[in-house]
This record gives structure tokens, C-alpha cells and sequence, in this order.
């Protein structure tokens, strides 16, 4: 990860989603984790997350987290969506339970943005964290994302959640 390290901040590394990080999926699959998610996934639905994950392609491009001296604790990525007809990048986040409140998934998240700018394909960032998911929507406040408004978002497919509609213009 590029850039200055913010008082207070572990050092980290974002590496682009490999083979070997199916464990991590695994381990980020407890209900304690889910519960903003539609709650925790089969073996099977994890096996295809993991597929979409590594072919991504030019879509997007997923990560794990990497602390120095550890094995992965979190994942953060981006994807090309359609959101109210208009092209635009989505961000996703999540930490191990045991890592969280450390400002990982903000220093993460940052290091992703600055590489969607780097790309410059779209115009925004949108983030669709649940309207009960406290930590997410203060990350998005934190890191000077506007919100929009709430609304029904799909996800897992098939169901709908009330979310927060996050967007940080990249303008």
C-alpha cells in the first residue's frame, strides 16, 4: 500500500485475491460477521464467492488483508455495478471479528480508493452498508463519503436488506 501511515495506524498490505485465500472467506463466514449480510453462507455459496472473487477480470478486483507477521484478517474490494442507471464502482469491506477497531478497514478501504482513482473509470464510489451496520456507516462517514439516502438493497441475491447508499465522488 502506498501512501503515509495516519498516527496510531498498523502497517498493512492489500494483495490481490489469490487461491489460498478460500480459508479467509471461511473464516469471515461466522454469524457474528454475517449478521449485516443476510447471515452466514453454505460451503457451497463460499465456493462460488470465492470463484467470482479470483475471475473477476477487468471488473473490479477483490483483496486480502495482510498485517505484517499474520496471515490475511480481512478482505476489501471494488466492482463495476449499475446503480439508479449509471455506471459506477462499488466498495465492500470486511474485518475478522478479532481485528476489528483497529482502523484496518479504514486504511484499507483508502488504499483501494486510491487505486479506483488511479483507474479512472467511473465518476463514484458507492457503498451499500446495512442501516444497522453502525462501524460500516461511520467508515463511510470517516472517509468523506456522502450519504445519499437509505434504500432496499439486494443482497444476498434473492434477498433485500434497508441499506445506507454511500457515494464518495471521485471528481
Amino acid at each position: 500500500m502506498n501512501g503515509i501511515l495516519k498516527r496510531n495506524e498498523t502497517k498493512l498490505e492489500i494483495k490481490p485475491w489469490e487461491e489460498k485465500d478460500l480459508d479467509l472467506l471461511f473464516q469471515l463466514n461466522e454469524p457474528k460477521m454475517m449478521e449485516h449480510l443476510g447471515g452466514p453462507e453454505s460451503a457451497e455459496q463460499i465456493q462460488k464467492r470465492h470463484k467470482r472473487y479470483l475471475e473477476i477480470g477487468n471488473r473490479g478486483c477483490m483483496f486480502s488483508i495482510i498485517l505484517p507477521k499474520e496471515e490475511a484478517v480481512g478482505s476489501v474490494g471494488y466492482w463495476q455495478t449499475v446503480w439508479n442507471d449509471e455506471n459506477v464502482y462499488e466498495i465492500g469491506w470486511s474485518v475478522l471479528h478479532s481485528f476489528q477497531g483497529k482502523g484496518i478497514a479504514s486504511q484499507a478501504v483508502r488504499a483501494v480508493i486510491a487505486k479506483i482513482k488511479d483507474e479512472r473509470k467511473y465518476s463514484s464510489i458507492h457503498a451499500f452498508p446495512s442501516v444497522h451496520n453502525a462501524a460500516s456507516n461511520a467508515l463511510c462517514r470517516k472517509l468523506d463519503f456522502n450519504l445519499i439516502s437509505e434504500c432496499e438493497f439486494e443482497y444476498p441475491p434473492g434477498s433485500f436488506m434497508q441499506c445506507h447508499d454511500w457515494c464518495l465522488e471521485l471528481e
